[in-house]
């Protein structure tokens, strides 16, 4: 999409004054730092107001973290008060049941993205910090890079609908464990803003490759390093390396058991078990709460999901509640 560079270099000022009265308004005691484009720009105000503010970003010990060059790069940049808490499988054997109690979920890729932030809460809040910054809700405003092939008329419909439905994993589990999550993105000031940003400063190409939330990118590359802001999106799994959970739970249940639990949770319940990664967490929804179609009964304007049976409202058919796509 074309860009007039006299209209850009107006806008630039106009973003960073956004987002550093943003920041400063929803002030934080620590941060979940993953050194992703979204915490960058919030890091780089923030020491403006707090210089010493505790900053952990979390890693898998057991995965292939992509966020640890970059978390590098920008501790050095703004001289952060930082540190790595690399977690391991006994982490995730002790609280994914308390991320899906908290999540009222077992949508494994919502369970697998929630747990470092869940971590990362549960060693932040014995310090005393009762406040925590994350980036949510940037990508949602922005787009996606798997809705890049969608024209400017498709993406605003899928816009429109995503934001509909927005909903973030931190908030809830903060709240269970007391404590509260301050997400700049999601101030209505800058909501507003960028809900009615054209397209083209949304998603646009730099060095011959497009990217998302390309106007604050623009905005903060003469401040944060290229080769920084610049970094390709990369999932939060991807980026603290829970990826691999995928298949790290295969070890945990053997074929003979996950067929015949698959099996007895299809009769006894029908629900669909897709793997042995949902099977462990749907044991903790099950015991927890019940039956998803009891749980989340039919209502005025749901659809129900056909692997969980639960109803859900949605226009993106998307179950929130077993992660099933389409619905």
């Amino acid at each position: 999409m074309t860009l007039n560079e006299s209209e850009v270099n107006k806008l630039l000022p106009q973003v960073r004054t956004l987002v550093n009265k943003v920041v400063k308004k929803n002030m934080a005691d620590g941060f979940l730092f993953s050194a992703g484009t979204d915490t960058q720009i919030i890091a780089y105000e923030a020491v403006k107001y707090k210089p010493d503010i505790p900053c952990l970003t979390l890693a898998f010990k057991h995965g292939q973290p992509k966020d640890t060059e970059y978390v590098k790069k920008m501790v050095e940049l703004l001289h952060l008060k930082h540190e790595t808490y690399q977690f391991g499988k006994e982490d995730v054997m002790k609280y994914y049941p308390k991320v899906v109690e908290a999540l009222k979920k077992y949508d494994p890729m919502e369970i697998r993205n929630s747990l470092p932030v869940y971590i990362g809460l549960t060693l932040l809040k014995p310090k005393g910090i009762k406040t925590v910054f994350t980036g949510d809700a940037l990508d949602e405003l922005f787009g996606y890079p798997w809705q890049f092939h969608l024209t400017e008329e498709q993406f605003a419909v899928k816009q429109q609908e995503m934001w509909a439905e927005m909903g973030f994993s931190s908030f809830p589990m903060a709240e269970s464990l007391g404590m509260q999550i301050k997400a700049p993105y999601r101030d209505p000031e800058f909501m507003d803003w960028a809900m009615k940003l054209p397209i083209k400063y949304k998603i646009n190409m730099y060095n011959g490759i497009k990217y998302s939330k390309w106007i604050l990118r623009k905005a903060y590359e003469d401040v944060i390093p290229k080769e920084i802001i610049w970094r390709p999106k990369a999932p939060l799994e991807a980026g603290t390396g829970t990826e691999t959970l995928r298949t790290y739970f295969n070890d945990m249940v053997t074929d003979e058991e996950f067929n015949e639990k698959k099996a007895a949770i299809k009769a006894a319940d029908d629900v669909e078990i897709q793997d042995k990664e949902q099977l462990l967490y749907y044991e903790v929804f099950r015991s927890k709460f019940g039956k998803p179609k009891d749980v989340f009964p039919k209502i005025e304007g749901a659809i129900q999901c056909p692997k969980c049976k639960s109803y859900i409202k949605t226009k993106i058919q998307f179950c929130k509640t077993c992660g099933a796509y389409p619905i």
